[in-house]
């Protein structure tokens, strides 16, 4: 095949070029993302449902809810949570479910349910989780003093918003801290008692005056006009003037009986910048648009809206496309170092310019085809991909010095250019590609792993599965074609002999080669010896998720546990704020945000702080302060105080505990009672526990109706509910509609405290009496839970325990649930990750099958693959001793760099396997030798021919990464665990493929030999 494209070089130069325009054109339209767009396989149902407890959001929504979505394809997990005001029910899914059929699904359910859920609720809010919902930034909007927080709360959601929004690739723009403005009714009790009205004749006037007639037309004649009343309110002042009827029949203008006036909403939640007060908006992008191009325009865009709204102060924070671009940059360093290193090795060792020359067109040509494949594959550029292109791009410099320098040695060996091109190429095509399968066997099957990893490692497969194929069409077809036409210009003659560098190599090498033959059986049991040995310091190596990386920023999420109000979290998270020193950034998400994508536990209790500092230094510095001040001053408090999470940590981040033991009351549907519960914890199994949700407490009024009393004063209850509701919480009288913008009037609440409003507030009775409403109304202190937690089993309660081997007391948790009638049920990420070993173990057992089944078919031999597979051990012993000697730890990027590791040690035994059988065929037609001869003959040519590629392929390779060690940034920190698994693996692996792998094809060949004997 390579003999009939070499003689059609036009054909195939356009064909390549052909390719090249393509893989261009399609570059410009592949999308630039942080991470692929998966599908994280989860529906979140919110539900907001104002002045309601966790006990009457449990009972009268979120049980309905349950039942309604229990029917759902593909549902495999569903947990809800009730907590003061708010409830949520997440939904987890099979990985591979439809998500977008599953949203509508829930969505069509959720609006069957409605007529079920109480009437004053609104629409429960369904959210889905996709990577995109990660913001790729946020943008800061902070009102300059004297400046009306509403009014720029109006130009972020009016303008600011819809500007950002018709940036090229943003899809959404969320915000939070917005003020709204409202118009509050204050009545006055002395002047309504003095007219003998209530605060229903106020409300009733209020909402009389502001009444339309929808859909009313009159006709005059042959026209038809629809009708419009023009009573209705606009301003506190339209308000005031309306009348209001007393139950004697006197009629007062409004404003007589109450006070009404434009205010600002009472706050739930803030948002902080420093020490400021003001809006966040976060902007998210579409799947297919592309990070590098977004993040400038946005840039662009915060620089115009300083110069259009001066009184507003802009900045942007978390950007998180400097990950991509540090992908992005590791590899542009890897091309670079890459091609120079190549370059200078293969002169060192060539002393050709060409040759190099040869390999420079190559390089950049592979890798823009690849992207081709992506196209196909609908994979977007992202860490991910990247990261498997950057794998692949080392065992692309391999082929090409392989191919390279079989070619250069056909034609020292006297044969003509055109047929060293042809058989240089050919010789080594059969072993190239079983290198590229093996690796390929290692990779592909990852992509079966369950959930996030198995869609993450799906894109990682593609991109080294793109350039590694794209790397065989290159080697075999371009590089033959490139070699022939370079060098058929200018001399003919051809360089005879070796490089002195390389020939002070062999000789170096033929010594070592023939001191270890002669002592092969202990050479060979000191390698085994070393396997095991060098296997164990695996067990010294600390493990962990990713690498640690120079992080100099922070997160604080803080729950105060205490019946707080928003305005006092808010001064809590400045009055921390303003103790820590030395940060650039600060700013904080405090009580419930307003965010539309945000899925967690919106709460007044709650807040998130972020901190930027210069350094890694100052910022440990303070955050030991920062927790000595917590621990000392708020010692109610709950919190997780380290590392900000970036998106990686957002993504494989659970909800779930490591290991939660839960139980259900076999004997009622509800949970246990506090004081019930207490005496039975004290017996718990577990030394160190900590409780769940659905255990913790929180200091409550619990107030109760005295029925004998209102029924001898004849007073319904209904009038105490009604009157207790506009007391304490949040009563919308009716609303002002204008052309979208809406402004709730709202009866004032009192800032008095409750027993005073109890005590002051009157009720009446049937005949016009009035009473104080206290005299109804009894009250008390108490600790209620705080949430209610239930699955689709019911409600259930729980205790997180922490312990290196949870499950161990397992049967004492069954005796303890028996013994007071519960039903226990052990939940948590620790049986995912168990789940997740298990199929890593089953995957990578399969992975070692293909690479044996392959190898098996390129050899012709059941014996000959074991040669290959033993060397795998001592590739990793090396990567584990300059893991351990760096400091490393065993993570995600060290594990990539021990299979791309693998791969390039592989592809070396394969070719040196290879080339011993061809030269054995050849010897045997000598037919003088006998067969030990032969062997050791073949054995010990093919070391000095497989010397030079061996030696060139791992030098640059090790020196193409070197520069990484000394780098500093987030990209060098990502793949310093990967470059020292890399080098330690290849500099033995080096040793393995010079020595071990001639001692392993000489014992099983000797042992082959010996049963043919018998």
């Amino acid at each position: 095949m390579i003999r009939f494209l070499l003689e059609r070089p036009i054909a195939v130069m356009m064909s390549f070029f052909a390719l090249l325009v393509f893989s261009a054109i399609v570059f410009r339209l592949l999308p630039i993302s942080l991470l692929p767009p998966i599908d994280v396989p989860q529906i979140v149902v919110k539900v907001t449902y104002p002045n309601a407890s966790p006990e009457s959001i449990e009972q009268n929504v979120l049980q309905d809810i349950r039942e309604g979505l229990i029917t759902l394809n593909g549902l495999e997990e569903m947990e809800s949570k009730a907590g003061s005001e708010i409830g949520t029910v997440r939904l987890t899914f099979d990985y591979g479910t439809k998500m977008e059929l599953a949203y509508i699904e829930v969505n069509e359910k959720i609006d069957r349910l409605t007529n079920s859920l109480p009437k004053d609720l609104p629409r429960p809010e369904v959210i889905r989780i996709n990577t995109s919902d990660i913001p790729v930034a946020r943008v800061q909007v902070i009102p300059k003093a004297d400046i009306d927080p509403v009014e720029v709360s109006l130009l972020a959601e009016n303008v600011l918003k819809k500007r950002i929004e018709q940036l090229p690739g943003v899809s959404l723009v969320d915000i939070n801290g917005k003020r709204e403005r409202i118009i509050s009714v204050e009545p006055d009790e002395h002047a309504l008692a003095a007219l003998g009205m209530t605060q229903k004749e106020l409300i009733d006037a209020v909402q009389a005056g502001n009444a339309e007639l929808p859909g009313i037309s009159v006709k005059d004649g042959q026209f038809r006009y629809f009708l419009r009343l023009a009573t209705r309110v606009d301003t506190p002042e339209d308000i005031e003037s309306l009348p209001v009827r007393s139950p004697s029949g006197a009629i007062v203008p409004l404003g007589r009986v109450a006070n009404a006036r434009y205010e600002t909403q009472e706050m739930l939640g803030f948002h902080l910048f420093g020490m400021q007060e003001g809006l966040v908006i976060t902007v998210h992008k579409q799947a297919a648009a592309k990070m590098n191009e977004l993040i400038p325009e946005l840039k662009k865009s915060l620089e115009l809206f300083k110069n259009d709204y001066p009184q507003v102060d802009f900045a942007l924070t978390q950007d998180q496309s400097s990950l991509l671009n540090a992908a992005i940059s590791n590899l542009q360093t890897s091309l670079l170092f890459g091609g120079v290193f190549a370059f200078a090795i293969l002169f060192l060792f060539i002393k050709d310019f060409r040759i190099p020359l040869v390999m420079g067109i190559s390089l950049p040509t592979s890798l823009l085809i690849s992207f081709l494949v992506f196209y196909f594959f609908d994979i977007s550029i992202n860490i991910i991909s990247l990261s498997g292109l950057a794998l692949g791009i080392g065992m692309l410099i391999d082929n090409a010095i392989i191919v390279l320098d079989n070619i250069t040695r056909k034609r020292e060996s006297g044969l003509g250019l055109f047929e060293s091109c042809v058989q240089g190429a050919n010789e080594v095509m059969g072993a190239l590609i079983s290198s590229v399968l093996t690796t390929l066997a290692v990779f592909v099957p990852l992509v079966f792993l369950s959930g996030i990893s198995g869609a993450l490692f799906y894109d990682q497969a593609v991109a080294v599965a793109a350039i590694l194929s794209v790397s065989l069409l290159v080697a075999f077809v371009l590089l033959p074609l490139l070699y022939w036409l370079i060098f058929r210009v200018g001399t003919r003659d051809v360089l005879r002999g070796e490089p002195s560098a390389f020939l002070k190599t062999l000789r170096v090498y033929e010594r070592a080669f023939d001191w270890i033959f002669a002592r092969r059986k202990i050479a060979l049991v000191g390698f085994f010896v070393l396997i095991p040995l060098g296997l164990a310091l695996g067990l010294l190596l600390d493990t962990q998720g990713l690498p640690e990386i120079e992080k100099p920023d922070a997160s604080l999420e803080i729950d105060w546990n205490e019946p707080i109000s928003a305005a006092q979290n808010r001064d809590r998270m400045l009055g921390l704020i303003s103790d820590i020193k030395d940060y650039s950034q600060a700013e904080a998400d405090v009580g419930v945000r307003q965010f539309l994508l945000f899925d967690g536990d919106n709460s007044i209790q709650k807040s998130l702080l972020y901190l930027l500092f210069p350094s890694e230094k100052e910022k440990d510095e303070q955050l030991t302060l920062l927790r000595e001040k917590l621990g000392k001053e708020y010692p109610l408090a709950t919190f997780v105080l380290g590392d900000a999470p970036n998106a990686f940590d957002q993504l494989f981040s659970s909800n779930q505990p490591y290991y939660e033991l839960r139980w259900k009351d076999l004997s009622q549907k509800k949970p246990v009672p506090a004081e019930k519960m207490e005496p039975w914890l004290e017996s718990f199994p577990a030394e160190s526990w900590e409780p769940g949700p659905g255990l913790q407490e929180e200091s409550s009024v619990l107030f109760t109706l005295l029925p004998d009393r209102l029924a001898l004063y004849q007073i319904p209850v209904s009038e105490v509910q009604e009157q207790l509701s506009r007391l304490f919480g949040v009563y919308t009288i009716t609303d002002i509609r204008r052309f979208g913008e809406i402004t709730p009037i709202r009866l004032r609440e009192s800032q008095e405290r409750f027993e005073d409003l109890l005590r002051t507030t009157r009720i009446y009775a049937s005949d016009s009496t009035s009473y104080a409403l206290g005299q109804f109304v009894d009250y008390r202190y108490a600790d209620q839970y705080k949430y209610v937690t239930a699955d689709r089993g019911g409600i259930y309660q729980s205790a997180e325990i922490d312990s290196e081997d949870p499950e161990s007391l397992r049967a004492e948790y069954t005796r303890w649930a028996a013994d007071k009638n519960l039903a226990v049920e052990a939940k948590g990420q620790y049986f995912a990750d168990r789940e997740n070993v298990r199929q890593l173990i089953g995957i990578l057992g399969i992975s070692v099958l293909l690479l044996y089944f392959i190898l098996a078919a390129q050899f012709e031999s059941f014996v000959q693959p074991l040669i290959v597979v033993f060397t795998l051990p001592l590739g990793i012993t090396g990567a584990f001793v300059v893991l351990l000697l760096c400091g490393a730890t065993l993570n995600v990027m060290s594990a990539i760099g021990l299979v791309a590791m693998l791969g390039i040690m592989v592809n070396d035994a394969i070719l040196k396997i290879d080339t011993i059988n061809r030269l054995k065929e050849e010897y045997a037609a000598e037919l003088s030798l006998t067969a030990k001869q032969i062997r050791e003959k073949a054995i010990h040519q093919a070391g000095k021919i497989r010397l030079k590629p061996i030696l060139m392929t791992s030098i640059t390779t090790i020196l193409a990464l070197v520069p990484i060690i000394f780098s500093s940034g987030l990209g060098a920190d990502l793949q310093r665990p990967l470059v020292f698994a890399v080098i330690g693996g290849l500099t033995i692996g080096t040793v393995t493929a010079l020595f071990f792998v001639p001692l392993m094809y000489w014992f099983f060949d000797s042992m082959v030999g010996k049963r043919e004997k018998l």
